[in-house]
């Protein structure tokens, strides 16, 4: 048996070519005597409307409205699950307390567990220029994550962490209010819309979350192993842009 970071290695290996399978719309291996085959689910009918990005919504909208530092002071030395003991440190979110576009990934991977910012790795630097292309800085928007702490070899979060998580996440976006956000790769969208489709059959259109419009797209870190797929991210992009009034340029 190989030794635990040999074993974190290939766990990690595993679960990247799993990750690129569901993001591709690949949900079931099967398994036999015959060769095993990818079986992608079926297309389910795709809606096209899309809601008003303005005014932001009243249902993250509060009488006693708190503040970012607020919640990051109730959030405090977190050990409300396992991670609190196996992280270097918690990421809450960097950005504009106005921004009136958000960013949701994952979870902290080890360059942001190490510097305590979300997405400061080779995926971030791709987020910021994703960013940068829709007219923005990494300063106008807010970007954070479903879970506040990096799972250990960077697995996939556990049902306790997320519900753990998840109340402090959606008071962050309550004490923002923005006009739109873009959840980034399979985990953040079922995490935030409580679904298990993946990503490849939820993105292109805008779903509700609490009354806000929800764009969700592939992740940066998914791009880089797989650049074909940036097309894909733009036009989402200009979704998001066009519900914001931007302009959107004819080449990217």
């Amino acid at each position: 048996m190989p030794g635990g970071e040999d074993r974190g290695q290939v766990l990690g290996a595993l679960r990247r070519y799993l990750e690129e399978l569901q993001e591709s719309g690949v949900d079931e291996l099967r398994y036999g005597s015959e060769p095993a085959e990818a079986v992608p689910r079926a297309e389910l009918p795709r809606g096209t409307a899309a809601p008003q990005a303005e005014p932001p919504p009243a249902a993250l909208q509060s009488s006693s409205k708190e503040s970012l530092e607020e919640i990051r002071r109730d959030l405090g030395d977190c050990h409300r699950c396992p991670l609190g003991d196996t992280r270097t440190t918690l990421v809450f979110g960097v950005g504009s307390p106005a921004a009136r576009l958000v960013f949701v990934g994952e979870a902290p991977g080890y360059e942001e567990d190490r510097q305590g910012e979300p997405f400061v790795g080779e995926a971030g630097q791709l987020l910021t220029k994703i960013i940068q292309a829709m007219s923005f800085t990494r300063e106008e928007v807010y970007i954070c994550n479903v879970l506040k702490c990096r799972p250990p070899h960077n697995r996939n979060p556990h049902h306790d962490e997320v519900e753990a998580c998840s109340p402090f996440l959606l008071r962050q976006l309550r004490a923002i209010g923005p006009s739109v956000i873009v959840a980034l790769g399979t985990f953040a969208a079922q995490a935030l819309l409580h679904t298990k489709e993946p990503i490849s059959k939820l993105r292109g259109r805008f779903h509700d979350y609490h009354g806000i419009p929800l764009m969700p797209t592939f992740h940066p870190a998914f791009l880089l192993r797989n650049p074909e797929r940036k097309r894909d991210v733009w036009d989402d992009m200009k979704q998001v842009m066009r519900l914001l009034g931007k302009d959107v340029p004819e080449k990217s």
